[in-house]
This record gives structure tokens, sequence and C-alpha cells, in this order.
């Protein structure tokens, strides 16, 4: 993890796009990421173009990385804090095999 966030601080330093990097932009840019990523199964969700879906997962893991740099916080230490929350919400013997939301178990 710590090699990719530092080729992205090369990449964006190397052509000073810090000042583009306000949180609002990069949130922006993660939901028009994530769009496009959606569009891959638009219209059929079986036979999709992997290696678009990979070009745009890539996109949206870059701007996730770029919104951690920019607001100085470590990715696997905000993922781990969320996944142990989100361990409580969803416990094992009530939401194993289930995809009901934690407020209906």
């Amino acid at each position: 993890m710590d090699e990719i966030i530092e080729e992205i601080k090369k990449f964006n330093k190397e052509r000073n796009w810090g000042k583009f990097h306000t949180p609002d932009n990069l949130a922006k840019s993660i939901s028009i990421e994530s769009a496009e990523l959606l569009e891959c199964f638009q219209w059929n969700g079986e036979d999709y173009n992997k290696q678009d879906v990979y070009e745009e997962l890539a996109d949206v893991f870059t701007y996730c990385f770029q919104m951690a740099i920019t607001l100085d916080v470590n990715p696997k230490e905000i993922i781990l804090n969320k996944l142990e929350k989100t361990k409580k919400k969803y416990p094992v013997e009530k939401s194993k095999g289930v995809s009901t939301k934690y407020d209906k178990l």
C-alpha cells in the first residue's frame, strides 16, 4: 500500500495537480469514476469487458487513495477501523448468508 501511495504522490507532483485535489473535488471524482465502473455492467451484468472493469476500478482506487493522501489519513487504519464497526453491526450468527440490513437483523 505504501508503494501505491508513493507512486500516486509522485505522479501528481510531477504534474502539479495537488491544487486540484481538494476533498470536494476528490469526492466528486470518486463518484464519477464509480459511475463509470457501474456503466461497465449497464446492459449486461454477466457479459462485461473485464479489462474495462479493471481500469475503472483502478480509477476508483486511485481517487480514494488520493483522498486519503489529501486528508492525511492512513487507508489501512481507517479501513480496519470501519471493518471493526461493521463486524459489530453484522455479527456472523445473524448475518451469515443473508443480505438483510443491520437494523433489520
